[in-house]
């Protein structure tokens, strides 16, 4: 069983949360051509950052969730997507993956 006071947490963005078309919000980077999943320490870095990501707010929804390192990871590997940290203006930090 897990111990949550060891677990890390991290929040992300969702776009369509609660939808058969739900997923995690991705991105290209440009520079290195690495896909790549946004994550944030708080839900507050989280949403400052996401009023500058791109995105289709007319046509999708988007939510900031909390998400378990482990299963961030599983769900990166998965989709052979890496996942860093980013600060509130989406800088990255440091590579989670």
């Amino acid at each position: 069983m897990n111990n949550p006071i060891n677990d890390t947490w991290y929040y992300i963005i969702v776009q369509n949360p609660g939808t058969s078309s739900e997923q995690f919000v991705g991105y290209l980077d440009k520079e290195t051509k690495a896909t790549f999943i946004p994550a944030f320490k708080t839900k507050e870095i989280a949403q400052q950052c996401f009023l500058l990501m791109p995105k289709d707010i007319m046509n999708e929804k988007y939510e900031t969730q909390a998400i378990i390192k482990e299963d961030l990871m599983d769900q990166a590997k998965k989709n052979n997507y890496e996942v860093f940290l980013l600060n509130d203006k989406g800088t990255m930090l440091e590579q989670i993956s």
